[in-house]
């Protein structure tokens, strides 16, 4: 038998919407662009030639609607995984649990989740403004570890090549890898960076920023930066993209992380228009992403 979900497990507001993205299954497009900020979300719909619905609920924003017949939502997640636990769990069961019964469909929806965001980079040639597609998200943050899911042989053996080669102290991080979604990662080819990104906790002492806190991996940036396994090297780090990653395996959805590079911490460059680099990535990833 299919067992009810509770109501303190999945909570539906009075209109019927899930709880934090305040969004009716009906309103939920099955591509879906995840930004962190929730004023990028009409910077990405306002390239849409009809907006459909738009909520608004705490730091998530989503707008649905279509660039000629293709349907999209976009969606604000704020920063951080703990945030994309939220979002992409509900995200999930606006497509995939019966909110009239409150079980499981028979039958799964498998959602295209593509994110736009922005990034540090961790190697000289990797230049501010350039535009990086994560072919593997590695966690530093605790939200996978909390989840069943099965690695790959190849995920497997790049891990462990990432233990080896980058030191953490006991008890600070379990690091966790998964991939991108081989379903749409090569049509983000052509002026884009593939490399493996590195999914932080934080902003300061996690991406080795010391202002006065004094930093308990002060060789962080170094070894993330030496490292490498055959073709394979980390090519920038952020917040979520781990996250999505690994809820993506979880829970059976094809995602996809890009991200504008806003600074490069090795030549310690920060760009000079941010929100352009950001508009240049939404206009381009966007021509892709209609297609899809």
């Amino acid at each position: 038998m299919n067992k009810r979900i509770a109501e303190s497990e999945l909570i539906l507001n009075s209109r019927g919407a899930v709880y934090h993205l305040d969004v009716r299954p009906e309103e939920l497009a099955t591509t879906i662009i995840t930004v962190g900020d929730p004023d990028r979300v009409p910077e990405v719909s306002k390239h849409f030639d009809r907006i459909e619905s738009t909520h608004q609920h705490r730091e998530f924003v989503t707008h649905t609607g279509y660039i000629g017949q293709k349907r999209l939502t976009v969606v604000s997640t704020g920063i951080g995984t703990d945030n994309i636990d939220i979002v992409l769990n509900e995200l999930d069961a606006l497509v995939n649990i019966d909110f009239s019964t409150r079980t499981v469909k028979p039958s799964l929806t498998r959602l295209q989740i593509i994110r736009l965001g922005t990034s540090g980079a961790l190697q000289e040639n990797v230049p501010v403004d350039s535009f990086v597609v994560s072919s593997h998200g590695v966690g530093l943050d605790n939200l996978l570890p909390w989840y069943e899911f099965e690695n790959t042989a190849a995920e497997k053996d790049l891990l462990e090549a990432f233990r080896q080669q980058v030191h953490l102290r006991p008890g600070s991080a379990s690091p966790y890898l998964l991939s991108a979604a081989n379903s749409f990662a090569g049509r983000f080819t052509e002026g884009y960076i593939s490399g493996i990104t590195i999914t932080c906790p934080g902003f300061y002492a996690p991406q080795g920023r010391a202002l006065r806190g004094p930093l308990s991996h002060p060789q962080l940036l170094e070894q993330l930066t030496a490292f490498r396994h055959g073709d394979h090297y980390i090519s920038n780090f952020e917040m979520e993209t781990a996250g999505i990653y690994g809820l993506g395996r979880v829970l059976g959805h094809d995602c996809l992380s890009i991200s504008a590079i806003v600074a490069n911490r090795i030549r310690q460059e920060f760009t000079k228009d941010g929100a352009l680099v950001v508009e240049n990535l939404i206009k381009q990833s966007l021509a892709i992403i209609e297609k899809l």
